[in-house]
């Protein structure tokens, strides 16, 4: 058995185009079925509550803007509307596969009272893989209309862990797009077929990267084919290995945090920019990946980066490559983070485990194998306590559970404060990051309402929405 592999990946595991869903974390994290304590608070002034229980595989939570009503949605793609009835919340399934036509859904937001859905659908008998994005407009009636945003042409499927799909959404400030990422299908670039189906195929023009697309569009097809996508301004950033969160800040900053490699790059968060390209798989959390070069010798006693009991070492994806695409001439560096949390690393000269702030260095940007997710931002800067106008974000992973990232940290599972700033030097942001919260099972998203984050955990075989008060701006 392997325990290795982020929690991201872990999601969207695909074997001879199966599938597997909640039983699967429970074998990677054999501690997540122990009895869970309630969430703590890290700091005065929040408290914690339950706001309700959920199944399992819950991926996004999110708000219809115009009902107020909360809805989250799995993996499986259901969607379910939660309204109060005698007091208390409950969830009704209002959309399954069978009605979007997405059958591994990841991705959902709203733009006014149109909800946006995306993720993927099997091809070629499960060889093949196809990114597919619906919107449902809600009627007064409550009769609304489905429509596909869009399609793109098929993709290789792999048989790993790492076939990330079609996942975060973020729309506009002004409503006229969706920021869609999708994922890499490779842990760090190396050649992945499928039983010598799409030979020779590391990643593609359609993955590791983040898409633009209207949010009036229909029935948009899209090319695997860089050029063309670039050409019809559909094509937004490049080398991206899992941006699962993007959020815009009050600014109107487009941020995204994404989960690195079974190698123990640190994971980053970017802000992201047009036509830029920000490393991958050349370049993960300002750490270069050792398989670009040919002449790195991929033994873990040699590389200490290398985690034994990872998925990428067992299945001997990290080795000697002399055929590994050539660099980018210019790579944008992740948002370098000032401590005083989450910033663990290991030393590239000693291997040794170090804290960033306390040597007086930057990372780029979170602890290795944190899986970074629910990104959101205080828009409305209603958040008080100097948090207001700031961000915040979920790291799925424990280092108690988790062995790729217990050699390095012991925390996780944890809600945290980023304050970021511009740096003119640079041209980039750093930020300050500072835990204020623990204690969830495997949280999978975030939704920031007032002064209330409400945090969704993924659910194995259930789980629970917290409501975390936060102190309000005065």
């Amino acid at each position: 058995m392997v325990y290795g592999s982020t929690a991201l990946d872990m999601i969207t595991l695909t074997t001879a185009g199966n599938i597997l869903l909640c039983g699967l974390i429970a074998l990677l994290t054999p501690y997540s079925t122990q009895a869970q304590q309630r969430p703590k608070a890290l700091r005065p002034g929040i408290t914690i509550e339950k706001f309700m229980s959920v199944g399992p595989g819950c991926v996004r939570l999110l708000q219809n803007p115009v009902s107020k009503d909360f809805f989250y949605t799995t993996f499986p793609g259901e969607v379910y509307r939660v309204r109060t009835q005698t007091g208390k919340p409950v969830a009704t399934r209002i959309f399954t596969a069978k009605d979007h036509g997405i059958t591994r859904l990841q991705g959902a937001a709203f733009n006014d009272n149109t909800l946006f859905l995306v993720g993927n659908i099997s091809v070629n008998n499960g060889r093949g893989t196809k990114g597919r994005m619906v919107r449902y407009q809600f009627q007064p009636s409550g009769k609304g209309v489905m429509s596909v945003v869009f399609m793109t042409e098929e993709i290789g499927s792999t048989k790993t862990l790492y076939d990330h799909g079609f996942n975060g959404i973020a729309i506009s400030p002004d409503g006229r797009y969706a920021y869609v990422s999708s994922g890499a299908r490779t842990d760090h670039g190396e050649v992945q077929d499928n039983d010598g189906h799409y030979p020779n195929a590391r990643d593609e023009p359609l993955t590791a990267c983040i898409l633009r697309i209207p949010t009036n569009a229909t029935n948009l097809l899209l090319p695997n084919d860089g050029t063309k996508l670039k050409a019809a301004g559909y094509l937004f950033a490049e080398g991206i290995r899992n941006a699962y969160s993007l959020a815009f800040a009050p600014n109107g900053h487009l941020f995204a945090v994404s989960n690195s490699s079974d190698y123990d790059h640190p994971e980053d968060m970017f802000w992201l920019r047009e036509g830029h390209h920000y490393g991958f798989p050349w370049v993960m959390g300002g750490v270069d990946n050792p398989q670009q070069f040919p002449d790195w010798d991929a033994d873990p006693k040699k590389d200490p980066f290398i985690n034994t009991r990872s998925h990428a070492h067992t299945a001997r994806y990290f080795h000697n490559d002399p055929t590994f695409p050539k660099r980018p001439t210019k790579i944008t560096p992740s948002v370098q983070n000032l401590g005083p949390d989450a910033n663990q690393y290991r030393d590239r000269t000693t291997g040794n485990i170090k804290d960033a702030d306390k040597e007086g260095i930057t990372l780029g940007t979170f602890t290795a194998h944190r899986s970074p997710l629910g990104l959101v931002f205080d828009r409305d800067s209603a958040v008080g306590g100097n948090m207001t106008g700031d961000g915040f974000v979920l790291s799925w992973s424990n280092g108690r559970k988790s062995p790729l990232m217990r050699p390095i940290a012991l925390d996780g599972e944890d809600l945290m404060h980023l304050k970021l700033s511009y740096r003119r030097e640079t041209d980039n942001y750093v930020v300050q990051t500072t835990k204020i919260a623990q204690g969830f099972n495997s949280p999978t998203d975030a939704l920031l309402i007032g002064n209330v984050i409400y945090v969704l955990e993924y659910g194995n075989p259930s789980g629970s929405i917290w409501k975390i008060t936060l102190p309000r701006a005065r």
